[in-house]
């Protein structure tokens, strides 16, 4: 590790991306302090899939899922809902989201994204080899699992594009799908085995990251929320919030579904819509599953971690909210055994975690620094790729700040695209 030389840094988040990006600026020789509005252990980044996906090359403003949401809609049990709402916020949001939901667009950007997870994946590796670290990193592929004609098409001609992408995917019939799964039987058509996902187990990462961060000398300040920035021309000189004032040399906004409140005191737009999703651990009998897997009509992902198996899912769009919401929980619990026959998982009444992601309206993760502040820079908005982007944003993130060269294309991920 550097000594710290470079200056201060404030990192506003203490997510996947706030961490992250305060792991490589400490190594890189700055002071760091983290802002979290929460507490340490209450945001998306503890209780998602954990998956790590090159596979996600596709943004979620895409063709298609607009006709199927609305299909959607009218299920309360569905993997995607938007809540109907006059919240001009909102509005906006479903707007630019229509005018991105095309091919043009997933094509534009299907190769930078794919880079920045498998720049992100290769990252998580090198960080898995730090002594003392263990976070049950295994890169051993996700299967896509489906069981109809009509998701086996579709998956298959996505398939064929990863390929022509680069990614490592092989394209299976329901028996080569159960003998990847000898220990619980499957009831699938067929699945597609994206060898280059991986998965982790998020809260064993985001304790290692926060004592590690902790030991270099990076100072937490919890409960903290920033209400206003103090600017002098092109800079940001000082963060007030509601525990007192801070000053830096540099700041990074990571504040994950927040983040439109960030980046608005700043005078930026980074439209974004909270995607509240529902997680729940189960105990099987015994370890049962040896790969992590989307059960795609349902839209659940289901990942083996800590000895138990991880189901979480749906997609529901609208100003956050505290409810469970229990039929989208239902539906999730009902979709499992349509896949894993074998499997009895009841309703999780006390144990339903819930969080939001960062769902920016083109799908696109906002990464990079600010037009209007040259010391600012935003890390956030990665949708359901938060976790699987995490290394990446805060590689980059340190990068810029160094005037390093950077490793992965982040041109149309810039944070004040919208304004």
């Amino acid at each position: 590790m550097k000594e710290n030389n470079r200056g201060t840094v404030v990192v506003v988040g203490a997510g996947i991306a706030g961490l992250a990006s305060a792991y490589y600026l400490v190594r890189d020789g700055w002071d760091v302090k983290i802002l979290e509005k929460n507490t340490l252990d209450n945001n998306c980044s503890y209780g998602n899939a954990g998956m790590i996906v090159p596979s996600h090359f596709t943004p979620l403003a895409a063709p298609g899922i607009v006709a199927q949401g609305i299909k959607w809609m009218f299920n309360s049990k569905s993997p995607f809902y938007v809540r109907p709402s006059l919240n001009p916020r909102m509005i906006n949001w479903g707007l630019k989201f229509l005018k991105h939901a095309n091919r043009s667009h997933v094509e534009q950007h299907a190769t930078a994204i794919r880079d920045l997870n498998l720049y992100s994946s290769r990252l998580y590796d090198e960080l898995a080899q730090e002594e003392g670290v263990d976070f049950e990193l295994k890169q051993n592929g996700i299967l896509m699992m489906y069981k109809s004609k009509e998701m086996q098409h579709e998956e298959i001609e996505l398939a064929h594009r990863a390929q022509d992408l680069g990614l490592d995917v092989d394209i299976l019939e329901g028996n080569a799908v159960q003998e990847l799964e000898p220990n619980l039987k499957l009831d699938v058509l067929g699945a597609i085995l994206y060898r280059c996902d991986g998965k982790l187990y998020p809260p064993k990462l985001m304790r290692q990251l926060i004592q590690y961060l902790k030991a270099a000398g990076v100072a937490f300040f919890e409960e903290t929320e920033v209400n206003k920035f103090i600017t002098a021309g092109n800079k940001v000189k000082e963060a007030i919030s509601s525990k007192g004032s801070f000053q830096a040399d540099a700041f990074v906004l990571t504040g994950g579904a927040y983040l439109p409140q960030l980046t608005s005191k700043l005078h930026v737009n980074t439209p974004l819509m909270p995607g509240k999703g529902y997680s729940f651990m189960y105990q099987p009998e015994e370890n049962t599953l040896n790969h992590a897997a989307l059960l795609l009509e349902a839209r659940v992902a289901v990942t083996p971690m800590n000895g138990q198996i991880r189901f979480s899912g749906t997609m529901e769009l609208g100003p956050a909210n505290d409810k469970i919401y229990e039929n989208r929980v239902r539906g999730i619990v009902e979709s499992i055994p349509k896949y894993y026959p074998e499997l009895k998982v009841d309703y999780p009444s006390e144990k339903i975690w819930y969080g939001y992601r960062p769902c920016s309206p083109d799908g696109l993760p906002y990464l990079g620094r600010l037009k209007k502040f040259d010391n600012v820079l935003v890390a956030g908005g990665g949708g359901m790729m938060g976790l699987s982007l995490g290394p990446a944003y805060g590689k980059v993130v340190a990068d810029l700040l160094a005037g390093q060269k950077i490793e992965s294309e982040i041109a149309g991920f810039r944070p004040d695209r919208f304004d």
